[in-house]
């Protein structure tokens, strides 16, 4: 895996930060958050969009491609990748985000294709498979989730998994405002479930190309909720933000990182946020970078 340098990275949250009470336990307020080397290159995925910190495996990390075939890719927490695994049962029209919940005994991937660059599509659909063992081969996919939208398509590229297993969407606002949907808590297949939109939107109209939103996720531990977009980091409590209380815990300039095309986030262990970009061209390699924001999230490994 080649590293592609770069002069600066560092950089720090750019907006008040709530004081330390009520952040997650044994973390203290943030001050800011600090990249890990350089920006780093994923070769086999132009078009990294979907990003996902194993729970099963310390140190591997799910990504896949919004094109092309219906497989995921694991790869180190250093971006070297480790194998990738075809999904079984699971066709690819535009998969645009990845989360992880627990589902049964085990953890389950959810993978959204939910792109909709044309506000056309009369249904979006999730896959649900259980998280893969091993770096390579294939799994069965073992739930196909159809959904509809109260008001009309989105395009979307952010799809949120609480640890209860209840399930989120985050509208892009590239056809329309930026909004919270939420699956119904009976998740069904075979029918096209209607989907709830959850308090005012977060943005009415369509916001400015830098403020629309690529992705997120929501910490392992439920109290945190993290969206970017192509230039930034924005931080919620997820107490508050899955009720409809869209009040900023902080905001993280990601300007100075380089990325050629920001797209996907995810929780790591100990305060560590990985993010995932496509290259900028079809022939240009993905990015990957890993930040360190002590305080300001919660970890997977506690």
């Amino acid at each position: 895996m080649m590293l592609k340098r770069r002069a600066i990275v560092t950089f720090a949250l750019m907006t008040t930060i709530i004081p330390a009470r009520g952040w997650p336990r044994s973390q203290v307020s943030p001050a800011e958050c600090k990249a890990r080397g350089s920006l780093m290159q994923l070769a086999d995925l132009p078009e990294a969009s979907g990003l996902v910190a194993s729970r099963a495996t310390p140190g591997r990390l799910w990504v896949h491609n919004d094109s092309g075939k219906p497989e995921v890719f694991a790869i180190g927490a250093q971006g070297t990748l480790a194998g990738r695994v075809v999904l079984e049962g699971a066709t690819l029209v535009d998969w645009e985000a990845m989360a992880s919940a627990p589902c049964g005994k085990g953890m389950c991937l959810y993978i959204g294709d939910i792109g909709d660059n044309n506000a056309k599509r009369k249904e979006i659909i999730v896959y649900r498979v259980p998280e893969p063992a091993a770096a390579g081969g294939s799994a069965q996919v073992d739930g196909v989730f159809r959904a509809s939208y109260p008001d009309g398509a989105h395009d979307a590229e952010a799809l949120l998994a609480a640890p209860d297993g209840a399930l989120y969407i985050v509208t892009k606002g590239d056809t329309g405002h930026v909004a919270l949907y939420r699956f119904p808590r009976g998740m069904s297949e075979g029918t096209t479930m209607r989907l709830e939109r959850v308090g005012e939107p977060l943005w009415n109209g369509q916001p400015a190309s830098d403020a629309r939103i690529t992705d997120g996720a929501i910490s392992p531990d439920g109290a945190w909720i993290v969206l970017r977009t192509n230039t930034a980091l924005i931080f919620y409590r997820a107490s508050d933000f899955l009720n409809g209380n869209f009040r900023e815990s902080g905001r993280v300039d990601l300007k100075p990182l380089g990325e050629p095309q920001g797209e996907a986030v995810a929780f790591g262990a100990s305060s560590t946020v990985y993010l995932a970009g496509e290259g900028g061209g079809k022939s240009q390699p993905g990015t990957f970078a890993v930040l360190s924001c002590a305080g300001a999230v919660g970890s997977v490994h506690e």
